[in-house]
């Protein structure tokens, strides 16, 4: 940009009286079980993935979910390729305290690489099933693998497996209107089915 480029002030243009409204991708539908599975799913083409280098302190990580308001990162290495996944529990729950007890070495000293599920290790559905499925399907494949978190992975045009997706049992929760218990999924996967029982 040269040194005589000059910026100009937009005009301001005033807040409508009758209300002006954030838009829908920031406020995810009401839903009930019956509804697709796509309405439920956080779209990674639409919603910017929350993401951690593995060499990240847990204290960081903590701090990024914080921030961002989620519970699960995804850990890139090169070229934003995934080496895994770490959630809340991962980075807040025993399995720090485990390691580095094992380790014979501080908390503090660990990263993310330590505690987070490493790629060869994480499971998705694809996005072919969850474009044919219900919230409800998606419930019960959370509850039967005890998991608070589901990727949703499909194929670029180049024939990579990419990301396409997440589904997470707090925001299921919140679509379908069921509190939510911090840290308690069990509970929160209760209060779902009563919800389902209801209908």
């Amino acid at each position: 940009m040269s040194e005589t480029t000059t910026f100009r002030p937009l005009a301001q243009a005033q807040i409508s009286s009758s209300g002006c409204y954030l838009m829908g991708a920031f406020n995810p539908p009401h839903v009930t079980v019956e509804s697709p599975a796509t309405d439920a799913m956080t779209d990674l083409s639409k919603v910017p993935s929350a993401t951690i280098f593995a060499e990240a302190t847990l204290d960081g990580a903590n701090r990024s979910m914080l921030a961002r308001g989620v519970r699960l990162l995804l850990v890139v290495g090169e070229h934003n390729r995934i080496v895994g996944v770490a959630t809340s529990v991962d980075v807040l729950g025993e399995k720090p305290v485990l390691t580095a007890q094992k380790r014979r070495c501080q908390r503090g000293d660990l990263r993310i690489a330590d505690v987070m599920v490493p790629v060869d290790k994480m499971e998705a559905l694809a996005i072919n099933d969850v474009k044919h499925a219900v919230v409800g399907d998606i419930v019960a494949t959370l509850k039967a693998d005890g998991r608070a978190h589901a990727l949703v992975v499909g194929k670029s045009p180049e024939g990579q497996q990419v990301l396409l997706g997440i589904f997470s049992v707090s925001q299921i929760a919140r679509q379908l209107g069921v509190p939510l218990h911090t840290h308690e999924i069990a509970r929160t996967f209760a209060e779902i089915e009563a919800v389902i029982a209801g209908i």
